[in-house]
């Protein structure tokens, strides 16, 4: 008579389980330690929001992309690689801002119009090879059956 035990025994040899212990306990701590690190670093950066967040501003300079230096030294460059000079009216404040230029916006767009055409033209032909070879299938069936007549 079968045990109904549906785990196997190799599974809980001594060393599978110190194994499988000490991997759960590594996964854990990385989870927890992520999170704990992540806790800090937004405790420790309390810095004040960029003033064209709370109040109304005027585009000084428009979008332009950023230059080696400003992309490693400004944050603002990080997001997009294009960055606007803007200026505060309240507290009339020159800040740069993160933007998105019109020209890379178009290029990913052709882009992705490009890559929908040729999907859409390889998807064109595997269905009309498919359907031809169960086409050539299906007739080979039927002469089969007409054969063995």
């Amino acid at each position: 008579m079968e045990s109904e035990c549906r785990v196997p025994s190799a599974c809980c040899r001594p060393r599978v389980l110190v194994l499988q212990a000490l991997f759960w306990s590594l996964v854990s701590l990385r989870v927890f330690g992520a999170a704990l690190l992540s806790e800090e670093k937004t405790t420790v950066k309390q810095q004040s929001a960029p003033c064209w967040l709370l109040e109304d501003f005027v585009v000084t300079a428009e979008c332009s992309p950023c230059t080696a230096f400003q992309t490693t030294s400004w944050a603002s460059c990080g997001p997009t690689g294009f960055v606007e000079r803007v200026n505060c009216t309240r507290s009339n404040k020159d800040e740069y801002k993160s933007c998105r230029s019109s020209l890379l916006e178009e290029r990913l767009f052709w882009r992705f119009e490009a890559s929908m055409l040729v999907l859409t033209l390889s998807s064109s032909v595997v269905v009309v090879l498919r359907q031809r070879l169960l086409d050539r299938l299906a007739s080979e069936k039927v002469r089969r059956q007409i054969e063995s007549i």
